[in-house]
């Protein structure tokens, strides 16, 4: 049928995948194709073969390698699962501050939607390990970032060093809404705090 993928296409498909995993295997266990051939008692020249596709691949040749390299089968012939990639948007509130989660737990950066509300406005500088970037979505947002005090609008960003002083609030008659990045190790995102205007 027309736009439809057969089986034996499927099959051959999955089929033409075993050879380059087979191979980035071995590489990654740093096994040669002698070491490998002494291993599985299967020829240096047949290995060679399976690993360009030019064997066509059979669990007699299969299962002593893979048991020789001490990985699943499932790793050679099988494709790997995708997760859903979406991410739970679930907001909580935190001292005021809406927080929805644009990231996966335990992804690194971390990142944020926050809507500040207007009546936020008493700085209390906090520090701590990292690096943030901020993107100002909507609204205007003040700044204190050690000896800087600075009023940043929509399509402004800022990146600093957490382990500086730090606060940032609202500083219009309103909410301010920001996309915020934190990375516990110092990731970096080369956005420097600018305006839209400057070139």
């Amino acid at each position: 049928m027309h736009g439809q993928v057969s089986t034996s296409q499927r099959i051959d498909t999955e089929l033409s995948q075993i050879p380059p995993r087979l191979r980035h295997a071995r590489q990654k266990k740093n096994v040669t194709l002698e070491d490998l051939a002494k291993a599985t008692g299967i020829s240096k020249s047949t290995l060679s073969r399976l690993e360009s596709g030019q064997r066509k691949p059979s669990l007699e040749l299969l299962l002593p390698v893979v048991a020789a390299l001490a990985i699943s089968l499932d790793d050679i012939v099988s494709s790997p699962r995708i997760d859903d990639p979406r991410v739970p948007q679930k907001a909580s509130r935190t001292e005021g501050r809406v927080l929805t989660r644009l990231s996966q737990p335990h992804s690194e950066p971390q990142a944020f939607k926050i809507i500040i509300p207007a009546t936020e406005r008493e700085p209390v500088l906090r520090t701590h390990d990292g690096y943030e970037w901020i993107y100002v979505l909507d609204g205007r947002l003040r700044m204190v970032l050690g000896d800087h005090d600075i009023v940043m609008g929509p399509g402004e960003a800022a990146e600093f060093d957490t382990k500086n002083p730090h606060w940032f609030g609202s500083a219009g008659s309103g909410p301010v809404e920001i996309l915020s990045m934190f990375g516990k190790h110092g990731e970096r995102i080369h956005v420097r705090a600018r305006s839209k205007t400057t070139s």
